[in-house]
């Protein structure tokens, strides 16, 4: 009797905490497709890269394991491209994917601004699409407390795996516009960072890998929250006033692809695979023994995969703009739009001899030719009246005749010939 008394209570706790478990879980995640790209782990990548270009590179980089997404549902991961678009002290800074030939969906947004005191407030928003609405990160600024769970799209459980105590950051304005990349695109020489990549065409370096089961990058990430929510936080407003009129209304590109998968449900096939997450932890603790430590992020700190820190400055063997030749990678077309130049410049194709500098052989010598007189043997030279006496106008035969003797040679100018060209217009080859 006592046996079947507490079979109820034994199924109430069962279910109670199957019911928790399932609560908790849908608190570690959105149900979105942005549930793929973590934008605690974006935004802190973004404060420690130190140019534009070189965190579009390192967030799509694979060792990263922060780009996830693959919305055009081909089963490969997408490209990220990075653009920012500038309106006096503020940059609006779209992470955006080419969905298809014709359709972009923006990813995320940094919305940067900086005051006449040279403070800078920055938000990573997400894009409605694929995170919901009022989707903000943002540093754990020192203006005001916050005491609210700091992502409900990641926050469900705090890094459960190694049971530590989140440390809170406080950032002031000032430390964020010391922040490398900050500093970077406030310089007045700055050139704007416009990712030259799209659909098909894409750098060298990028070798799109398949997509993770979210199970899997959610305990890959779960060992960076203390990190995570110590520095960055939610928040519910946009800090930029024109942030719809200028960039919602203005720039954001929107696909009704991403949209329709949503729709049908397609995106969540990514959370089919629970089982994967202690595979994640596990590669995490592979990967980072000791670990993680903040600068050795992958991708930071390596100078072999660092690009210039100005776009198209410095050679480097890895980057399309100094020598597309070298990019191409197999069938995929991995060049530079806009830089199939041949590899003289224009005008620089020229016979490696100069024509003009050749001088040959057959050229005419300077020194006078031996049949010349000699001025020094007047005996040679033709018979002229004496100067004393009277020229015999009777006898003009014996006169010397007024023109110059036929053994004096022609006038140089006239019998100069021409030297000889070392090639004929037909017959020099251009270099193409």
């Amino acid at each position: 009797m006592k046996t079947l008394k507490f079979i109820p209570l034994f199924i109430l706790l069962v279910f109670g905490g199957y019911k928790a478990t399932a609560q908790d879980n849908t608190e570690e995640k959105l149900n979105l497709p942005g549930d793929n790209l973590n934008l605690y782990a974006v935004m802190d990548l973004f404060r420690e890269s130190k140019t534009l270009e070189e965190f579009e590179k390192n967030l799509n980089a694979e060792d990263s394991k922060i780009n996830n997404l693959d919305l055009n549902n081909d089963d490969k991961i997408d490209y990220i491209k990075v653009i920012d678009n500038v309106d006096g002290n503020v940059h609006t800074i779209v992470l955006q994917v080419a969905v298809s030939e014709k359709e972009n969906q923006d990813v995320a947004v940094f919305t940067v601004q900086k005051d006449d005191k040279n403070q800078v407030q920055v938000q990573l928003i997400g894009d409605e699409e694929l995170y919901g609405k009022d989707y903000i990160i943002e540093p754990n600024y020192a203006d005001a407390s916050n005491s609210e769970t700091p992502n409900p799209g990641y926050a469900g459980n705090k890094n459960t795996d190694q049971k530590e105590k989140v440390v809170v950051t406080k950032t002031t304005y000032v430390e964020v516009a010391s922040w490398p990349v900050v500093t970077y695109i406030y310089v007045p020489s700055y050139t704007v960072w416009r990712s030259p990549w799209y659909w098909g065409f894409y750098p060298p370096y990028w070798n799109p890998w398949r997509p993770f089961y979210w199970d899997y990058y959610y305990g890959y990430h779960s060992h960076y929250y203390n990190h995570y929510y110590g520095y960055y936080r939610h928040s519910h407003y946009n800090r930029y006033p024109h942030y719809n009129d200028r960039y919602y209304y203005g720039h954001r590109s929107y696909s009704n692809t991403v949209n329709q998968h949503r729709q049908s449900g397609m995106y969540k096939n990514t959370y089919s695979r629970p089982d994967t997450r202690n595979q994640g932890s596990a590669d995490f603790k592979k990967k980072y023994p000791d670990g993680y430590r903040p600068s050795s992020r992958p991708g930071i700190n390596s100078n072999e995969n660092r690009p210039a820190t100005r776009p198209g400055i410095n050679n480097n063997e890895n980057r399309p703009t100094t020598n597309p030749g070298n990019i191409n990678n197999g069938n995929r077309p991995a060049t530079r739009p806009g830089i199939n130049q041949p590899s003289t410049r224009p005008g620089m194709d020229r016979p490696t001899s100069k024509p003009n500098m050749d001088r040959p052989s057959t050229r005419p010598v300077t020194t006078p030719p031996t049949a010349r007189p000699n001025v020094n043997k007047p005996s040679t030279r033709p018979e002229t009246p004496s100067q004393n006496s009277k020229p015999n106008v009777n006898k003009p035969s014996t006169r010397p005749a007024t023109h110059s003797p036929s053994s004096k040679p022609a006038n140089t100018k006239t019998t100069k010939t021409a030297p000889t060209r070392s090639g004929s217009d037909n017959g020099v080859e251009r270099h193409r």
